[in-house]
């Protein structure tokens, strides 16, 4: 009788070798670039569903990351390059603990994904201040007993440094309407509002007018 080695006829593995280099395929994530298909005459590129080579510019430094197509700016940012100021805590663009800046404008972290922002500016709270020195509104903010468990507080500054940058003087009005998209669980928004109103001028950290 002839002895069955398992091996395949001119494949030169066995079938226990085949499947055990077909498993280690499957468990190893695959870089690649994007397959470009053309559209209408137009390159459109096509990524996944392994990860692709994603180039980021994060407060001012181009950053090289490998990640799936899937994954949102927030998880970039906190899992792939440890900026945990962007808070996950609603991870579904309703209240603001991720907000950084798109080009200077606010937007949330975890409702982009991270390959469609290669080639614009993001910026974090970290780009906003640094850990040795807080920004003037930042202090504004501890002054006037604007944070409580913390959380809120990283998008409710990237959020209102925008609305300062656009408009040195906001009124009561502006304010609500631009802060709107950032909510706070500890209920602390007199003291938020207090402290862009101190930027402002509005009135100082005691209450009285400026």
């Amino acid at each position: 009788m002839k002895k069955d080695d398992g091996k395949q006829d001119g494949s030169g593995l066995s079938r226990r070798e085949f499947m055990k280099l077909g498993g280690l395929a499957a468990t190893v994530p695959m870089v690649v670039g994007p397959t470009v298909l053309t559209v209408a005459g137009e390159d459109v590129a096509l990524y996944g569903p392994g990860k692709a080579p994603v180039t980021l510019t994060v407060n001012g430094t181009a950053v090289h990351l490998e990640v799936e197509p899937r994954v949102t700016l927030l998880d970039a940012l906190r899992e792939n390059l440890d900026l945990t100021g962007a808070k996950r805590v609603c991870d579904r663009g309703t209240c603001g603990s991720c907000t950084v800046l798109l080009d200077g404008r606010p937007v949330y972290a975890c409702s982009v994904l991270a390959i469609d922002m290669q080639g614009r500016q993001i910026t974090t709270v970290e780009g906003i201040s640094t850990e040795q020195e807080l920004t003037a509104l930042q202090k504004a903010i501890v002054e006037n007993d604007g944070q409580q468990c913390g959380f809120c507080t990283p998008g409710f500054v990237v959020s209102a440094t925008a609305m300062l940058a656009q408009n040195k003087s906001p009124n009561d009005e502006d304010i609500r309407r631009h802060m709107s998209g950032n909510l706070c669980r500890c209920g602390t928004y007199k003291g938020l509002r207090g402290a862009i109103q101190q930027m402002a001028g509005g009135r100082s950290a005691s209450g009285k007018g400026a």
